[in-house]
C-alpha cells in the first residue's frame, strides 16, 4: 500500500485546524450577538430550561445609563382593551399584559416584607418578618426617619436578602424585597415637579421658545404672528355669558385665541399611511380620545384644507393603540420596531413634502393616548406638538409645547354621553370614593392607609366584574363629593375625566402629571391636587375644605364638564375643539419668525 507523504498529512492537519478555528470564531460571534439581542442576558444560559439570569438585573442596578433607559422604556399592563376583537381574545390579552414587563413574570416570584428596628442603625436593623406570595403582598408602610437618605437605595438584611427603600414622605418609607429589577412604573419617581413649578415652567417657556425657526418664510407665518399679538393684547372681558371665568388662567386670552382659531386656523391632514395604523379610529375603550379626534379631524370641513400650502398645522393621523396591536411582538419586551416604524413614516413625509423640512416638524402634530407614545415618538418627532394622554414631565413632555390629552373611557361610541351627570352637591352622601385595580405602587399605599380605616373614606380595591358592578361604581361616583384619582402604572388616569363626567370633584394624586389643557385651564378652580407624599394626610386635607368652598368647586366641575365631552357632531368648546385649540395656542406662542 502506497504511503501518504508526511508533508501532505501535515498540510491536511493544518487545514482541519483552520476550519476548527473558523467554526469556533463563528459560534463565538453568533453567541455574542445573541447576548446583545436577548432581553434576559447571555445566550448560552438562556438556552437552558427554566433559567433565571440574575446578571441582567445586576447590570441594570450598577448602570445609571441602563436605568435611565428603563425609565423611559418601561412597560405597563392595560387597564382596559378598546378593540372588541381583542377584548374577546382573553388569551391574547393575558399575553399582552405579561409583555409589559422587561423582567420575567413577577407573579411567580417570592417577596419578603421587611421592617425596621427603630432602635438600631437603619442598615443593621432590617429583619425579615414573613414570606408571602405576590398575590397576597401588601406594602408595609413603616414610620421611620428618612432624613438620612433622600434617594431610593438598597439595604441588605442579615441573611443577605436585599430590600429596596422607597421614600414616601418625610416620615414613611416603603420596603420592597423583590430580587429582580423593579420597573419605573412600580416605584416612586426619582424627581418630582409640583403644580406651582409647572406653572413657573409654563411662563418661562412662553417667554423663551425653543422651537426651530423656519428655514424659509411662508404667508402663513404672518397669520400666526398677528394672532399672537391679538391674543396677548386681548381686551379684558368682565362679563361673558358663555364662559365661567374662574375656570381659565386668563379668560380674555382664551376667548380671543379661540375666536382666532375659528377664523384663521387651517390644517392639512396627511393622506399617507395605510389602515389600520393610519386613518382607522378606535371609538370605544380606554384609548378612545385619539380615535375620536382622528375621526372628527379627518371629516372636518371648517379647518381641513386640501392644499397643504394653505395650512398652518399638519396632522399625522396614526393610532398609537393600533400601532402596538399590529406591530408589537408578544413576549419580545422590545418596542424598537414600533419606534422605527414611525421614524420611517416621518422620513417619508420629509422626503415627499417640503413642509416638514421647513420647520423641522415644529408645525406638525400628533394625537396619541397609548402609554408608549412618548417613547415611540422620541427623537424623530421630537419637535412636533404632541397631544398625549401620558403627560409625564419626566418622560419628555414639554410644558408649553405639548398638550395633555384627556384620557376618556368611552363605553358607547353611539352615545358617548351615556350616564352623564350626577347628584347635586347637597345630595352627595359619600365623602370620598375610590375603587380600582392595584396598578403601580401608589394605589397599594392609598389602600394601606385608608381601606376600612375611616367611615368617610370609601377606599377599596377592584369591584367584582359584571354590569351590576359597573353601575354600582357609577352610582358611587355620582353620589360622592370627592373622587380620588390616583395614578396607576403611568401618571394619567381615566378617573379624572370620569369624575368630571359624573360631576364629582376630582382629587388628583399623581406627581409629575400635567393636567389636561394645562396651558388654558385653572385646575385649582375645580379640582384638588394632592402630592403623593401627602397620602397619609388625605382625609385632613379634604376635611379642611369648607362647605362653601366645596360648593364652588362642584359648581365649577359642572361648568368645565363641556370641555371634556366628545360629541358625534362637534360643538363649540367641546373636547375636540379644546384639543385643537391647545395645539393651535401652543403653536402660536412657540412660533419663532425668520
Amino acid at each position: 500500500m502506497k504511503k501518504i507523504p508526511i508533508q501532505f498529512q501535515s498540510f491536511n492537519q493544518i487545514e482541519k485546524r483552520k476550519w476548527l478555528i473558523i467554526v469556533v470564531l463563528v459560534a463565538t460571534v453568533h453567541l455574542f450577538c445573541q447576548t446583545l439581542m436577548l432581553p434576559y442576558g447571555t445566550a448560552l444560559l438562556s438556552l437552558l430550561p427554566d433559567h433565571e439570569n440574575t446578571s441582567y438585573s445586576t447590570q441594570i442596578s450598577n448602570s445609571e445609563t441602563l436605568e435611565d433607559e428603563l425609565q423611559e422604556e418601561s412597560f405597563k399592563v392595560f387597564e382596559e382593551v378598546a378593540l372588541d376583537e381583542i377584548v374577546n381574545d382573553t388569551s391574547a390579552q393575558n399575553q399582552l399584559e405579561n409583555d409589559r414587563f422587561v423582567t420575567d413574570d413577577l407573579r411567580e416570584t417570592r417577596h419578603e416584607l421587611l421592617s425596621v428596628d427603630l432602635s438600631s442603625n437603619l442598615e443593621d436593623g432590617v429583619s425579615i418578618n414573613n414570606n408571602v406570595s405576590n398575590n397576597e403582598i401588601k406594602p408595609k408602610i413603616l414610620e421611620v426617619n428618612v432624613n438620612s437618605f433622600t434617594k431610593p437605595g438598597v439595604n441588605k438584611s442579615g441573611d443577605g436578602m436585599q430590600a429596596r427603600i422607597l421614600p414616601i414622605n418625610e416620615k414613611y418609607v416603603l420596603f420592597q424585597t423583590d430580587g429582580r429589577k423593579r420597573m419605573r412604573c412600580l416605584m416612586p419617581p426619582k424627581s418630582v415637579m409640583y403644580n406651582d413649578q409647572m406653572n413657573h415652567l409654563l411662563v418661562r417657556n412662553r417667554r423663551s421658545s425653543r422651537a426651530m425657526r423656519p428655514r424659509w418664510s411662508s404667508p402663513r407665518d404672518q397669520d400666526i404672528l398677528t394672532s399672537k399679538v391679538q391674543i396677548t393684547n386681548a381686551p379684558s372681558r368682565m362679563a361673558d355669558q358663555q364662559l365661567y371665568a374662574p375656570l381659565y388662567r386668563n379668560v380674555s386670552m382664551f376667548k380671543r385665541s379661540y375666536e382666532l382659531m375659528e377664523s384663521t386656523l387651517k390644517v392639512y391632514v396627511y393622506k399617507d399611511g395605510d389602515k389600520p395604523i393610519f386613518h382607522q379610529p378606535i371609538m370605544k375603550g380606554l384609548y378612545a380620545s385619539e380615535g375620536w379626534f382622528m375621526k372628527l379631524m379627518e371629516n372636518n370641513k371648517k379647518f381641513v384644507v386640501k392644499d397643504p400650502k394653505k395650512a398652518h398645522l399638519f396632522y399625522m393621523p396614526f393610532s398609537s393603540r393600533m400601532l402596538e396591536h399590529k406591530l408589537y411582538v408578544r413576549n419580545s419586551h422590545n418596542r424598537t420596531n414600533l419606534r422605527d416604524f414611525l421614524k420611517i413614516y416621518a422620513e417619508k413625509l420629509a422626503a415627499k413634502y417640503p413642509f416638514w423640512n421647513r420647520t423641522g416638524g415644529a408645525d406638525h402634530f400628533l394625537v396619541a393616548c397609548h402609554d408608549w407614545a412618548p417613547y415611540e415618538t422620541r427623537h424623530h418627532m421630537e419637535y412636533c406638538i404632541k397631544a398625549l394622554c401620558n403627560a409625564d414631565v419626566t418622560m419628555g413632555f414639554k410644558i408649553g409645547r405639548d398638550v395633555s390629552l384627556p384620557e376618556c373611557y368611552v363605553r358607547s361610541a353611539r352615545n358617548p354621553h351615556r350616564d352623564l351627570g350626577g347628584k347635586s352637591a347637597s345630595d352627595r352622601h359619600i365623602f370620598a370614593f375610590y375603587a380600582g385595580n392595584m396598578h403601580g405602587y401608589l394605589r397599594k399605599i392609598l389602600l394601606e392607609y385608608w381601606e376600612n380605616k375611616d367611615v368617610d373614606m370609601k377606599i377599596m380595591g377592584p369591584m367584582p366584574p359584571g354590569v351590576a358592578s359597573k353601575m354600582n361604581y357609577i352610582e358611587h361616583m355620582k353620589s360622592s363629593k370627592y373622587c380620588i384619582c390616583p395614578k396607576g402604572y403611568e401618571v394619567n388616569s381615566p378617573r379624572v375625566v370620569e369624575a368630571i363626567f359624573y360631576e364629582c370633584v376630582p382629587v388628583i394624586i399623581s406627581d409629575n402629571f400635567v393636567p389636561p389643557f394645562f396651558e388654558v385651564l385653572n385646575w385649582d378652580a375645580f379640582s384638588i391636587i394632592v402630592a403623593e407624599k401627602d397620602v397619609p394626610d388625605l382625609k385632613s386635607i379634604l376635611a379642611a375644605i369648607t362647605d362653601e368652598k366645596y360648593k364652588e368647586l362642584q359648581y365649577a366641575v359642572k361648568k368645565v364638564q363641556r370641555h371634556f365631552l366628545w360629541n358625534v357632531k362637534p360643538l363649540k368648546y367641546d373636547l375636540f375643539h379644546m384639543t385643537l385649540h391647545s395645539i393651535w395656542y401652543n403653536r402660536v406662542f412657540q412660533f419663532k419668525p425668520r
